[in-house]
Parts: structure tokens; sequence; C-alpha cells
């Protein structure tokens, strides 16, 4: 008997962070006192998420309105980088933006390959509407991916060459 019990203590101990990994909680507070719930607390309430992930727990107050703003356009209104580090940052963001294109294409090139070897063990024909559906659909995925990553590269040009543009204004002006 306590062979068993230790195997299951043992498949316990290794679950248990599996079953966690996705846990919530909300630490709900009012007049000093603090109660833990697995839902949203009450509207009277003040309230804490907090989150227990692959080991960390975090803990967010989430009263607070968060305001989702990209960060670089953050930057680009409020200007408190010269303008050479910003078109420093605008051409590094373009070239992660190409690497992962390039990662795009390996990763395509990887699931086609393993749906090739699929079709193969299974002895399926390159005609075969499956194998042809499921081909289409990894190129749909990845070239959508890739598309839209090659539409914000020319958004990012062009305000880098607007950015170019004013400054050689502004170089001119200077000169006179």
């Amino acid at each position: 008997m306590p062979i068993r019990l230790l195997i299951t203590f043992i498949i316990v101990l290794f679950m248990g962070p599996t079953f966690a990994s996705a846990n919530t909680i909300y630490k709900c507070m009012k007049d000093n006192k603090i109660a833990f719930s697995q839902t949203v607390c009450p509207k009277e309430y003040r309230q804490h998420k907090i989150e227990y992930q692959l080991g960390i727990t975090t803990e967010v107050d989430s009263d607070k309105v968060v305001l989702k703003e990209d960060p670089l356009k953050a930057l680009l209104k409020k200007q408190t980088i010269s303008k050479e580090k910003l078109i420093q940052l605008l051409d590094s963001e373009v070239y992660r933006l190409k690497q992962e294109n390039s990662y795009f294409e390996i990763l395509r090139a990887s699931e086609i390959q393993k749906l090739d070897r699929n079709r193969y063990w299974h002895k399926k024909e390159k005609d075969d509407p499956d194998y042809v559906e499921d081909l289409a659909e990894i190129n749909n995925r990845f070239d959508e991916l890739m598309k839209n990553n090659r539409h914000v590269i020319i958004v990012l040009i062009e305000h880098k060459n607007k950015i170019l543009a004013e400054s050689a204004n502004d170089g001119a002006i200077a000169k006179e």
C-alpha cells in the first residue's frame, strides 16, 4: 500500500504544475479585508488578478484601466529621442521583421516536409484532396503572416523617409 501512495504522490507532484500552469485567482479587497476567489470580484471590491504560470506568480491590479498603446507609436508622438536614434530603431525593426519572414519560410518548409512525410507513410499521392487542402492551408497561413510583416515594413520605411525628408528640410532652413 505505501508504494501505491508514493506513486500517486509522485504523479500528483509532476502533474500539479501542468494543472496549475494556467491558474488565475482574484484577490478581492474591501475595508482592510482580503478574500480570494476563482471568479471576478464584486464591483464594490478592489481586485488584483493573481496568475501562476510556469512556476512564476504575478499579481496585477486589474481594477486599473490598461491602455494598450504601441510603444513605437508612443515614442513617435512624444519625440523624446533624437531623429538619428529613431531612424536606427526603425531600421532595426525592419530588419527584425525581415528576419521573422525568413523564419516563417523555414517554418513553412518544415511543416510541408512533415506533411510530405505523413503523405508518404500513408501512401497517398500528391494530388490527394486532403494533402492538397492541408498544403494550401499551410501556404495561406504563412503567406498571411508574411503579408502582414511586409505591410508593416512598408509603413516603417515610409515613416523613415518622412523623417529623413524633414531632416533634410531642417538642414536646408538652418543653412539659410
